[in-house]
């Protein structure tokens, strides 16, 4: 390759890099779709373990009660084996709406068809798609990446829980934000929970044993 060219290809990567636009998930435009996460197709998910998924699942579904946001539930032929969805889900949300905001936090079973084909769908049909890595599963962790690969490819932004959670709230001084995130980390993401519960006890006891002081 002639050296122009080279000199062509990067000032075309710069200008890829720059076309760039961070967008921010926004509590008051987004709406979350839990999508066929039945008890029945649970058992099919084998990139996490059991107890893994249950807890994603429900922190995913838990976050459009933290956040006030619209929440879309759907099952495939529950009647079947699939299953019905978990009560723990259904119990949060007794009532639908459907709404006209633009921006749409997907998870669902499995990843390579409930996540991918509803998150190439609305992304074809111009919405905004945050897809949640942490409550999608699948059979194998090689479906898991050829899925994400061809979502990213689409323009759907993969995150996981903690992410989704921090980019609505923004900032521990809004509303939600402190008070209300801190129980739902404790309840879903217990490795902050054990931070949290560490301070509180520290400040609690109110004092340094010989050593502790040097470490801070």
């Amino acid at each position: 390759m002639k050296p122009y060219n080279l000199l062509s290809v990067g000032f075309i990567a710069v200008a890829a890099v720059s076309a760039y636009t961070f967008e921010r998930l926004d509590k008051e435009n987004a709406v979350l779709l839990v999508v066929d996460e039945q008890v029945g197709l649970s058992q099919l998910v084998r990139d996490y373990t059991p107890t893994e998924f249950r807890n994603n699942m429900l922190a995913h579904a838990a976050l459009g009660k933290l956040f006030n946001l619209p929440t879309i539930l759907t099952t495939s032929a529950e009647t079947g084996p699939n299953g019905p969805l978990p009560k723990e889900i259904t119990q949060m949300y007794p009532t639908i709406e459907a709404t006209g905001k633009k921006q749409m936090i997907v998870a669902g079973i499995t990843t390579d068809v409930c996540t991918t084909f509803l998150a190439l769908s609305l992304r074809e049909a111009g919405y905004s798609v945050w897809a949640n890595t942490d409550a999608s599963g699948t059979f194998t962790a090689n479906l898991a990446a050829d899925a994400n690969r061809r979502m990213e490819q689409a323009g759907v932004h993969l995150m996981g829980m903690f992410g989704i959670t921090m980019d609505l709230m923004r900032d521990w001084r809004n509303t939600p934000g402190l008070p209300q995130v801190l129980p739902f980390l404790d309840q879903y993401l217990p490795a902050y929970g054990i931070t949290a519960r560490a301070h509180a006890g520290a400040i609690t006891n109110g004092t340094l044993v010989p050593g502790e002081a040097e470490l801070v």
